[in-house]
This record gives structure tokens, C-alpha cells and sequence, in this order.
């Protein structure tokens, strides 16, 4: 494969892949459009649950630190005491003062640190000149004590809202002082990094957007002029609090209640769903309401473009990709004004935004959509989709992200 201006890049994730995070697949895949190298690495192995084939290949290379085991572990302590004495104690110091802080504690930072070992020696032997991670916890914190060993400089790219909840435990401004640049997914995710770093740090901090699949932009996932079919909303996204998913059940049993016809399909999965489907059997939803599990990316397309409207309820977020990937397709939003997701969609131009938290506003948004006249619903589409061909597509964002890891060889 030909490499860009010398650069071979490591990507390093927590868990990578999943089924969620498939902006970071389509991220490396960009980049390796651009000509560059990317090495892909995992502290942890990715779930059996993978539905999407994409996923399934990409799991297959990457390689996973964990695999190693204790004794993998042990050793590449031992090995990197005995080459690297001076580094493993900048590195030990390290560790020690970001785990004091953390709410995770001494011992797992010692792992890290282990885990750092594994990784500086992966990365030495592949001649890996830059390394990348994804979300500013435990990965990060890997990426900045390899670092601290001798291993490539690191960059990484924020997301929230974890990194927000908890700044100071995980040292985020210190891992944006020791970092070559940090990136965030919006603007608004720009400001939070102000927020916890030094001044003479903000130049560092770049947006470089999430993308959506080239399948949402044209062909067999082109926007076309059809509405949806009457009545029905779909909502995807992982079975988990900050998602907001029993706002939106309550919603519906509003709706319900008013006698509004309408069908609600939620996709994903996670720890909340006995409670949620709970909550649709006490509201008398069954009929309704439809926790559908996890689905490949031809699954989520067609169901979105049977939906009238996409729903995200979430209390906290990024900026969701399936707010990207609805709007693309065509299908105004409902979503909550949370962090960066006001910076695409605006109420009225090509979508609904909500307070979140709020059960009589989303079931009034909701009950707009479904009321909505059809040339009121593709005017919306269309402004949405003309919006993430502007914002997210991969061939402007890449770019981006390929020239601040050439600089970032450049000055290091």
C-alpha cells in the first residue's frame, strides 16, 4: 500500500470494532484513500455480536493488546525495564499521577501501563510514526504513556460526553498538553476542550467531523422523493442512559393516548433493554413499539427511509452519525438541542430540536412529523441532505485529518 509523505499511522481504540462506533471505520477507511498506511489496534477484543459485515472484517485486522494475556503482559514489562530503564520510569511517574486522579485507580493505571509496554513494542516493529486513538479515556491514556516510553507522538480525537462527565479523572487537559493535536467532532466539543486545557494549548485543538458512509450519499442509499410511510417514526442508537429511550417511550405512550397512528421501531441494543421493554408492556406499546435489536447497514437503511422521521432523545451526546445518515437519506430529525447536534440540525429547516428530557415536547415533535405534509417533509429532507454533503462527507473531512498528521511528523 503506498504511504503519504512517510507516515504510517496507528489507530488504537478501546474496544474496536463495533457495531456504534462505525465512524471510525469509515475514518480509516478515508484515510486509506488518501494514500495513507493505518495500522489497526485494540486494547480489547470486539464483541460477538457483530452483525455488519464491514465490522466483521475489520475485526479481523486488528490486532487486540489483551490477547497477550498476563503473561504476555508480564513479560513486555520485563522486556521494556531491561531496554528502556530511564523511559519506564517516566513513563511509572506517569501513571501514577494520572491514577491518583482517576476514579479507575492505581492498579488499573499500572495496567495501562503494561499495556503501553505491549503496544510501544507493536508499534516499534511495525514502524508505526504516529499513533491515533479514539475517545480520551482508558485508550488515550495508553497512547500518551507509550508516548512517555519512547513510542511515536499521539493524537487523539474526542468525542463526549464521557470525556465531558469526568475531565479532571481523566486528565484531559493533560493528555491534550502531551498530544501532537487533539481533534473534536464539533465545535462544541471544541469549547469543552477549552474548558480543561491550557490556553497556550487551544491552537492544538482542530474539528475535523464525523462521516457517513458513502451508501447514505449516493447510490442504492441516494435520496430519493418519497416521505416514509405514513405513521411511522424509527429511532437507532444503544440501549443505554444517556440515550434517552425511556423519554421517548413515554412519548409514545402520549401519543398513544391522543390517537395518533403511528409505529416506532427502535434499533440497537444494550444494557437497558429488559427495563425498556418493561416499560413498553406497562404502557400497552406492544403493538406500537418495536425493540428490534441490532442491524447491519443495509437493515438501518432501509429502515430509515421507510420512517417518516428519525427520533434521537438522547440526554447527552457528540454529534449522533444517524442523525447524519437520516438527514442524508432524506428524513427530517427529531432530536434534543444537546451539545453538537444544534450545529446540523435546526427546527423547522430540516427537522424538530427538543429541551431534553422533555416527554411533552418530543411527543409534540413527534406528532408534528407524523402531521407534516408531504412537501413540508421533503423540503426538510432535502435541506438535511444538502447539509451532511456539506459537513460530512469523507473526501473533506480526510483530508483534514491526513495534513495534521503529516505536520504533526513535521514538528515532532
Amino acid at each position: 500500500m503506498p504511504m503519504k509523505d512517510g507516515v504510517t499511522v496507528a489507530y488504537l481504540v478501546n474496544q474496536y470494532p463495533q457495531t456504534s462506533q462505525s465512524f471510525i471505520r469509515r475514518e480509516i477507511a478515508a484515510l486509506e484513500s488518501t494514500g495513507l498506511r493505518i495500522l489497526r489496534f485494540t486494547l480489547r477484543a470486539a464483541p460477538n455480536n457483530l452483525v455488519e459485515p464491514a465490522d466483521i472484517a475489520e475485526r479481523d485486522r486488528t490486532r487486540v493488546v489483551l490477547n497477550v494475556g498476563a503473561p504476555g503482559l508480564a513479560i513486555a514489562v520485563a522486556r521494556t525495564v531491561f531496554t528502556r530503564p530511564a523511559a519506564v520510569w517516566r513513563a511509572l511517574r506517569l501513571a501514577l499521577k494520572v491514577g491518583r486522579r482517576s476514579e479507575r485507580g492505581l492498579l488499573v493505571h499500572l495496567i495501562y501501563f503494561a499495556e503501553a509496554c505491549v503496544l510501544f513494542r507493536w508499534l516499534t516493529e511495525a514502524g508505526a510514526s504516529h499513533l491515533h486513538a479514539h475517545f480520551g479515556t482508558n485508550s488515550t491514556t495508553v497512547a500518551m504513556l507509550c508516548r512517555a516510553l519512547g513510542g511515536p507522538p499521539y493524537s487523539f480525537t474526542c468525542h463526549g460526553p464521557e470525556e465531558f462527565d469526568s475531565p479532571r479523572q481523566l486528565a484531559l487537559g493533560e493528555k491534550v498538553r502531551r498530544s501532537a493535536f487533539t481533534v473534536a467532532i464539533s465545535e462544541f466539543g471544541r469549547s469543552q476542550l477549552y474548558r480543561w486545557c491550557d490556553l497556550l494549548d487551544w491552537p492544538k485543538i482542530h474539528v475535523v467531523r464525523c462521516v457517513v458512509d458513502a451508501t447514505f450519499l449516493n447510490g442504492d442509499g441516494a435520496i430519493d422523493d418519497s416521505v416514509g410511510e405514513p405513521g411511522r417514526l424509527v429511532s437507532i442508537g444503544r440501549l443505554s442512559e444517556q440515550k434517552g429511550h425511556g423519554v421517548l417511550i413515554e412519548a409514545a405512550a402520549q401519543l398513544k393516548k391522543q390517537g395518533v397512528p403511528f409505529t416506532l421501531t427502535i434499533l440497537g441494543d444494550g444494557e437497558l433493554r429488559p427495563m425498556l421493554q418493561a416499560s413498553i408492556d406497562r404502557h400497552n406499546l406492544n403493538d406500537t413499539v418495536h425493540l428490534a435489536g441490532w442491524a447491519d447497514a443495509a437493515t438501518v437503511r432501509r429502515e430509515i427511509r421507510k420512517a417518516r422521521a428519525m427520533v434521537v432523545a438522547s440526554f447527552a451526546e457528540g454529534l449522533p452519525v444517524v442523525i447524519m445518515e437520516a438527514l442524508a437519506l432524506g428524513r427530517p430529525v427529531i432530536s434534543t438541542s444537546v451539545a453538537g447536534v444544534p450545529e446540523l440540525l435546526e427546527t423547522g429547516a430540516c427537522g424538530w430540536l427538543v429541551p431534553p428530557g422533555s416527554v411533552d415536547a418530543l411527543a409534540s415533535a413527534m406528532r408534528a412529523a407524523l402531521e407534516a405534509p408531504d412537501d413540508v417533509v421533503r423540503r426538510m429532507g432535502s435541506e438535511g441532505a444538502s447539509r451532511v454533503a456539506r459537513m460530512h462527507r469523507a473526501e473533506i473531512e480526510a483530508p483534514k485529518l491526513a495534513s495534521l498528521f503529516a505536520d504533526a511528523r513535521k514538528t515532532n
